[in-house]
């Protein structure tokens, strides 16, 4: 479930991201008979729904990257242009952004770590649970990498009966192991050592990815392209704004890592 922070909105801004489409211009066709036509105007694209499983366990995991992504760009954007209050930093913390977007980060880390749609969900829920937990932690453009590979980690570890070694992850995350280790245990001490969601909690927040997405929906009911305000809220909404209360004091192979995420 998702805890509300002080001076935090409980909705999310509105979206009001305007997808372009690329308008090609017909090619004018020159014939014997005629001396020439005009351009033809080409038809805008039309986005089909993408219709989602009823149960989390069963959709594909490249449409949840999908989701998961464009929810944590949202955030990004939203909290990028609040400045640090009295300028903390936190373990997670990058010198400067990464050279990877957060979808192609995501995606590596999925096909290379192997996570599963439980895995996935299980680190959104993450974002609410260390934003309330730790005031000081919000998903910007310097945080959000350390926090994927950090809570993918603890997640398959928490959540998998067969998981990975900590270089490999490390080695896919593009940090070292040292830095893994250290992100790892401070993640876990400011989550409070609880890094598993009952299953209700998962299908909620699959739920609202879902409702608050254009283009998608579950199973075969239908949606506006606005989505569900009231669980709009949900899958990361503690972290779309800092406290302003002081008092809350695709490469093929997973060994060729992306930029490194800098210490």
């Amino acid at each position: 479930m998702s805890v509300k922070r002080k001076g935090a909105s409980t909705s999310w801004a509105e979206s009001n991201v305007t997808s372009s489409t690329t308008l090609v211009k017909g090619s004018s066709a020159t014939s014997s008979s005629s001396q020439g036509s005009s351009p033809k105007r080409a038809r805008p694209a039309k986005r089909g729904v993408k219709t989602m499983p009823e149960q989390y366990e069963t959709c594909d995991v490249k449409d949840l990257v999908v989701l998961i992504s464009n929810m944590l760009m949202e955030l990004v954007r939203f909290n990028d242009d609040i400045p640090l209050k009295d300028g903390r930093l936190t373990r997670f913390h990058s010198r400067a952004p990464p050279g990877i977007s957060i979808r192609d980060y995501l995606q590596r880390l999925t096909t290379h770590a192997t996570l599963s749609p439980p895995i996935l969900l299980s680190m959104v829920y993450y974002i609410d649970r260390l934003c309330a937990l730790y005031p000081a932690f919000t998903i910007s453009s310097l945080t959000v990498h350390r926090f994927l590979i950090t809570s993918a980690t603890v997640a398959s570890k928490g959540l998998s009966d067969s998981f990975w070694t900590n270089s490999l992850y490390a080695r896919v995350g593009g940090v070292s192991l040292k830095e893994l280790a250290l992100l790892e245990l401070e993640f876990l001490w400011r989550v409070e050592w609880r890094i598993v969601p009952k299953p209700e909690v998962l299908v909620d927040y699959y739920r609202s990815l879902v409702e608050r997405s254009d283009g998608y929906q579950i199973g075969g009911s239908s949606r506006s392209g606005s989505g569900s305000e009231s669980r709009s809220s949900k899958a990361g909404s503690s972290s779309s704004r800092r406290s302003d209360d002081s008092s809350s004091g695709g490469e093929s192979r997973a060994d060729v890592s992306p930029d490194k995420i800098r210490e």
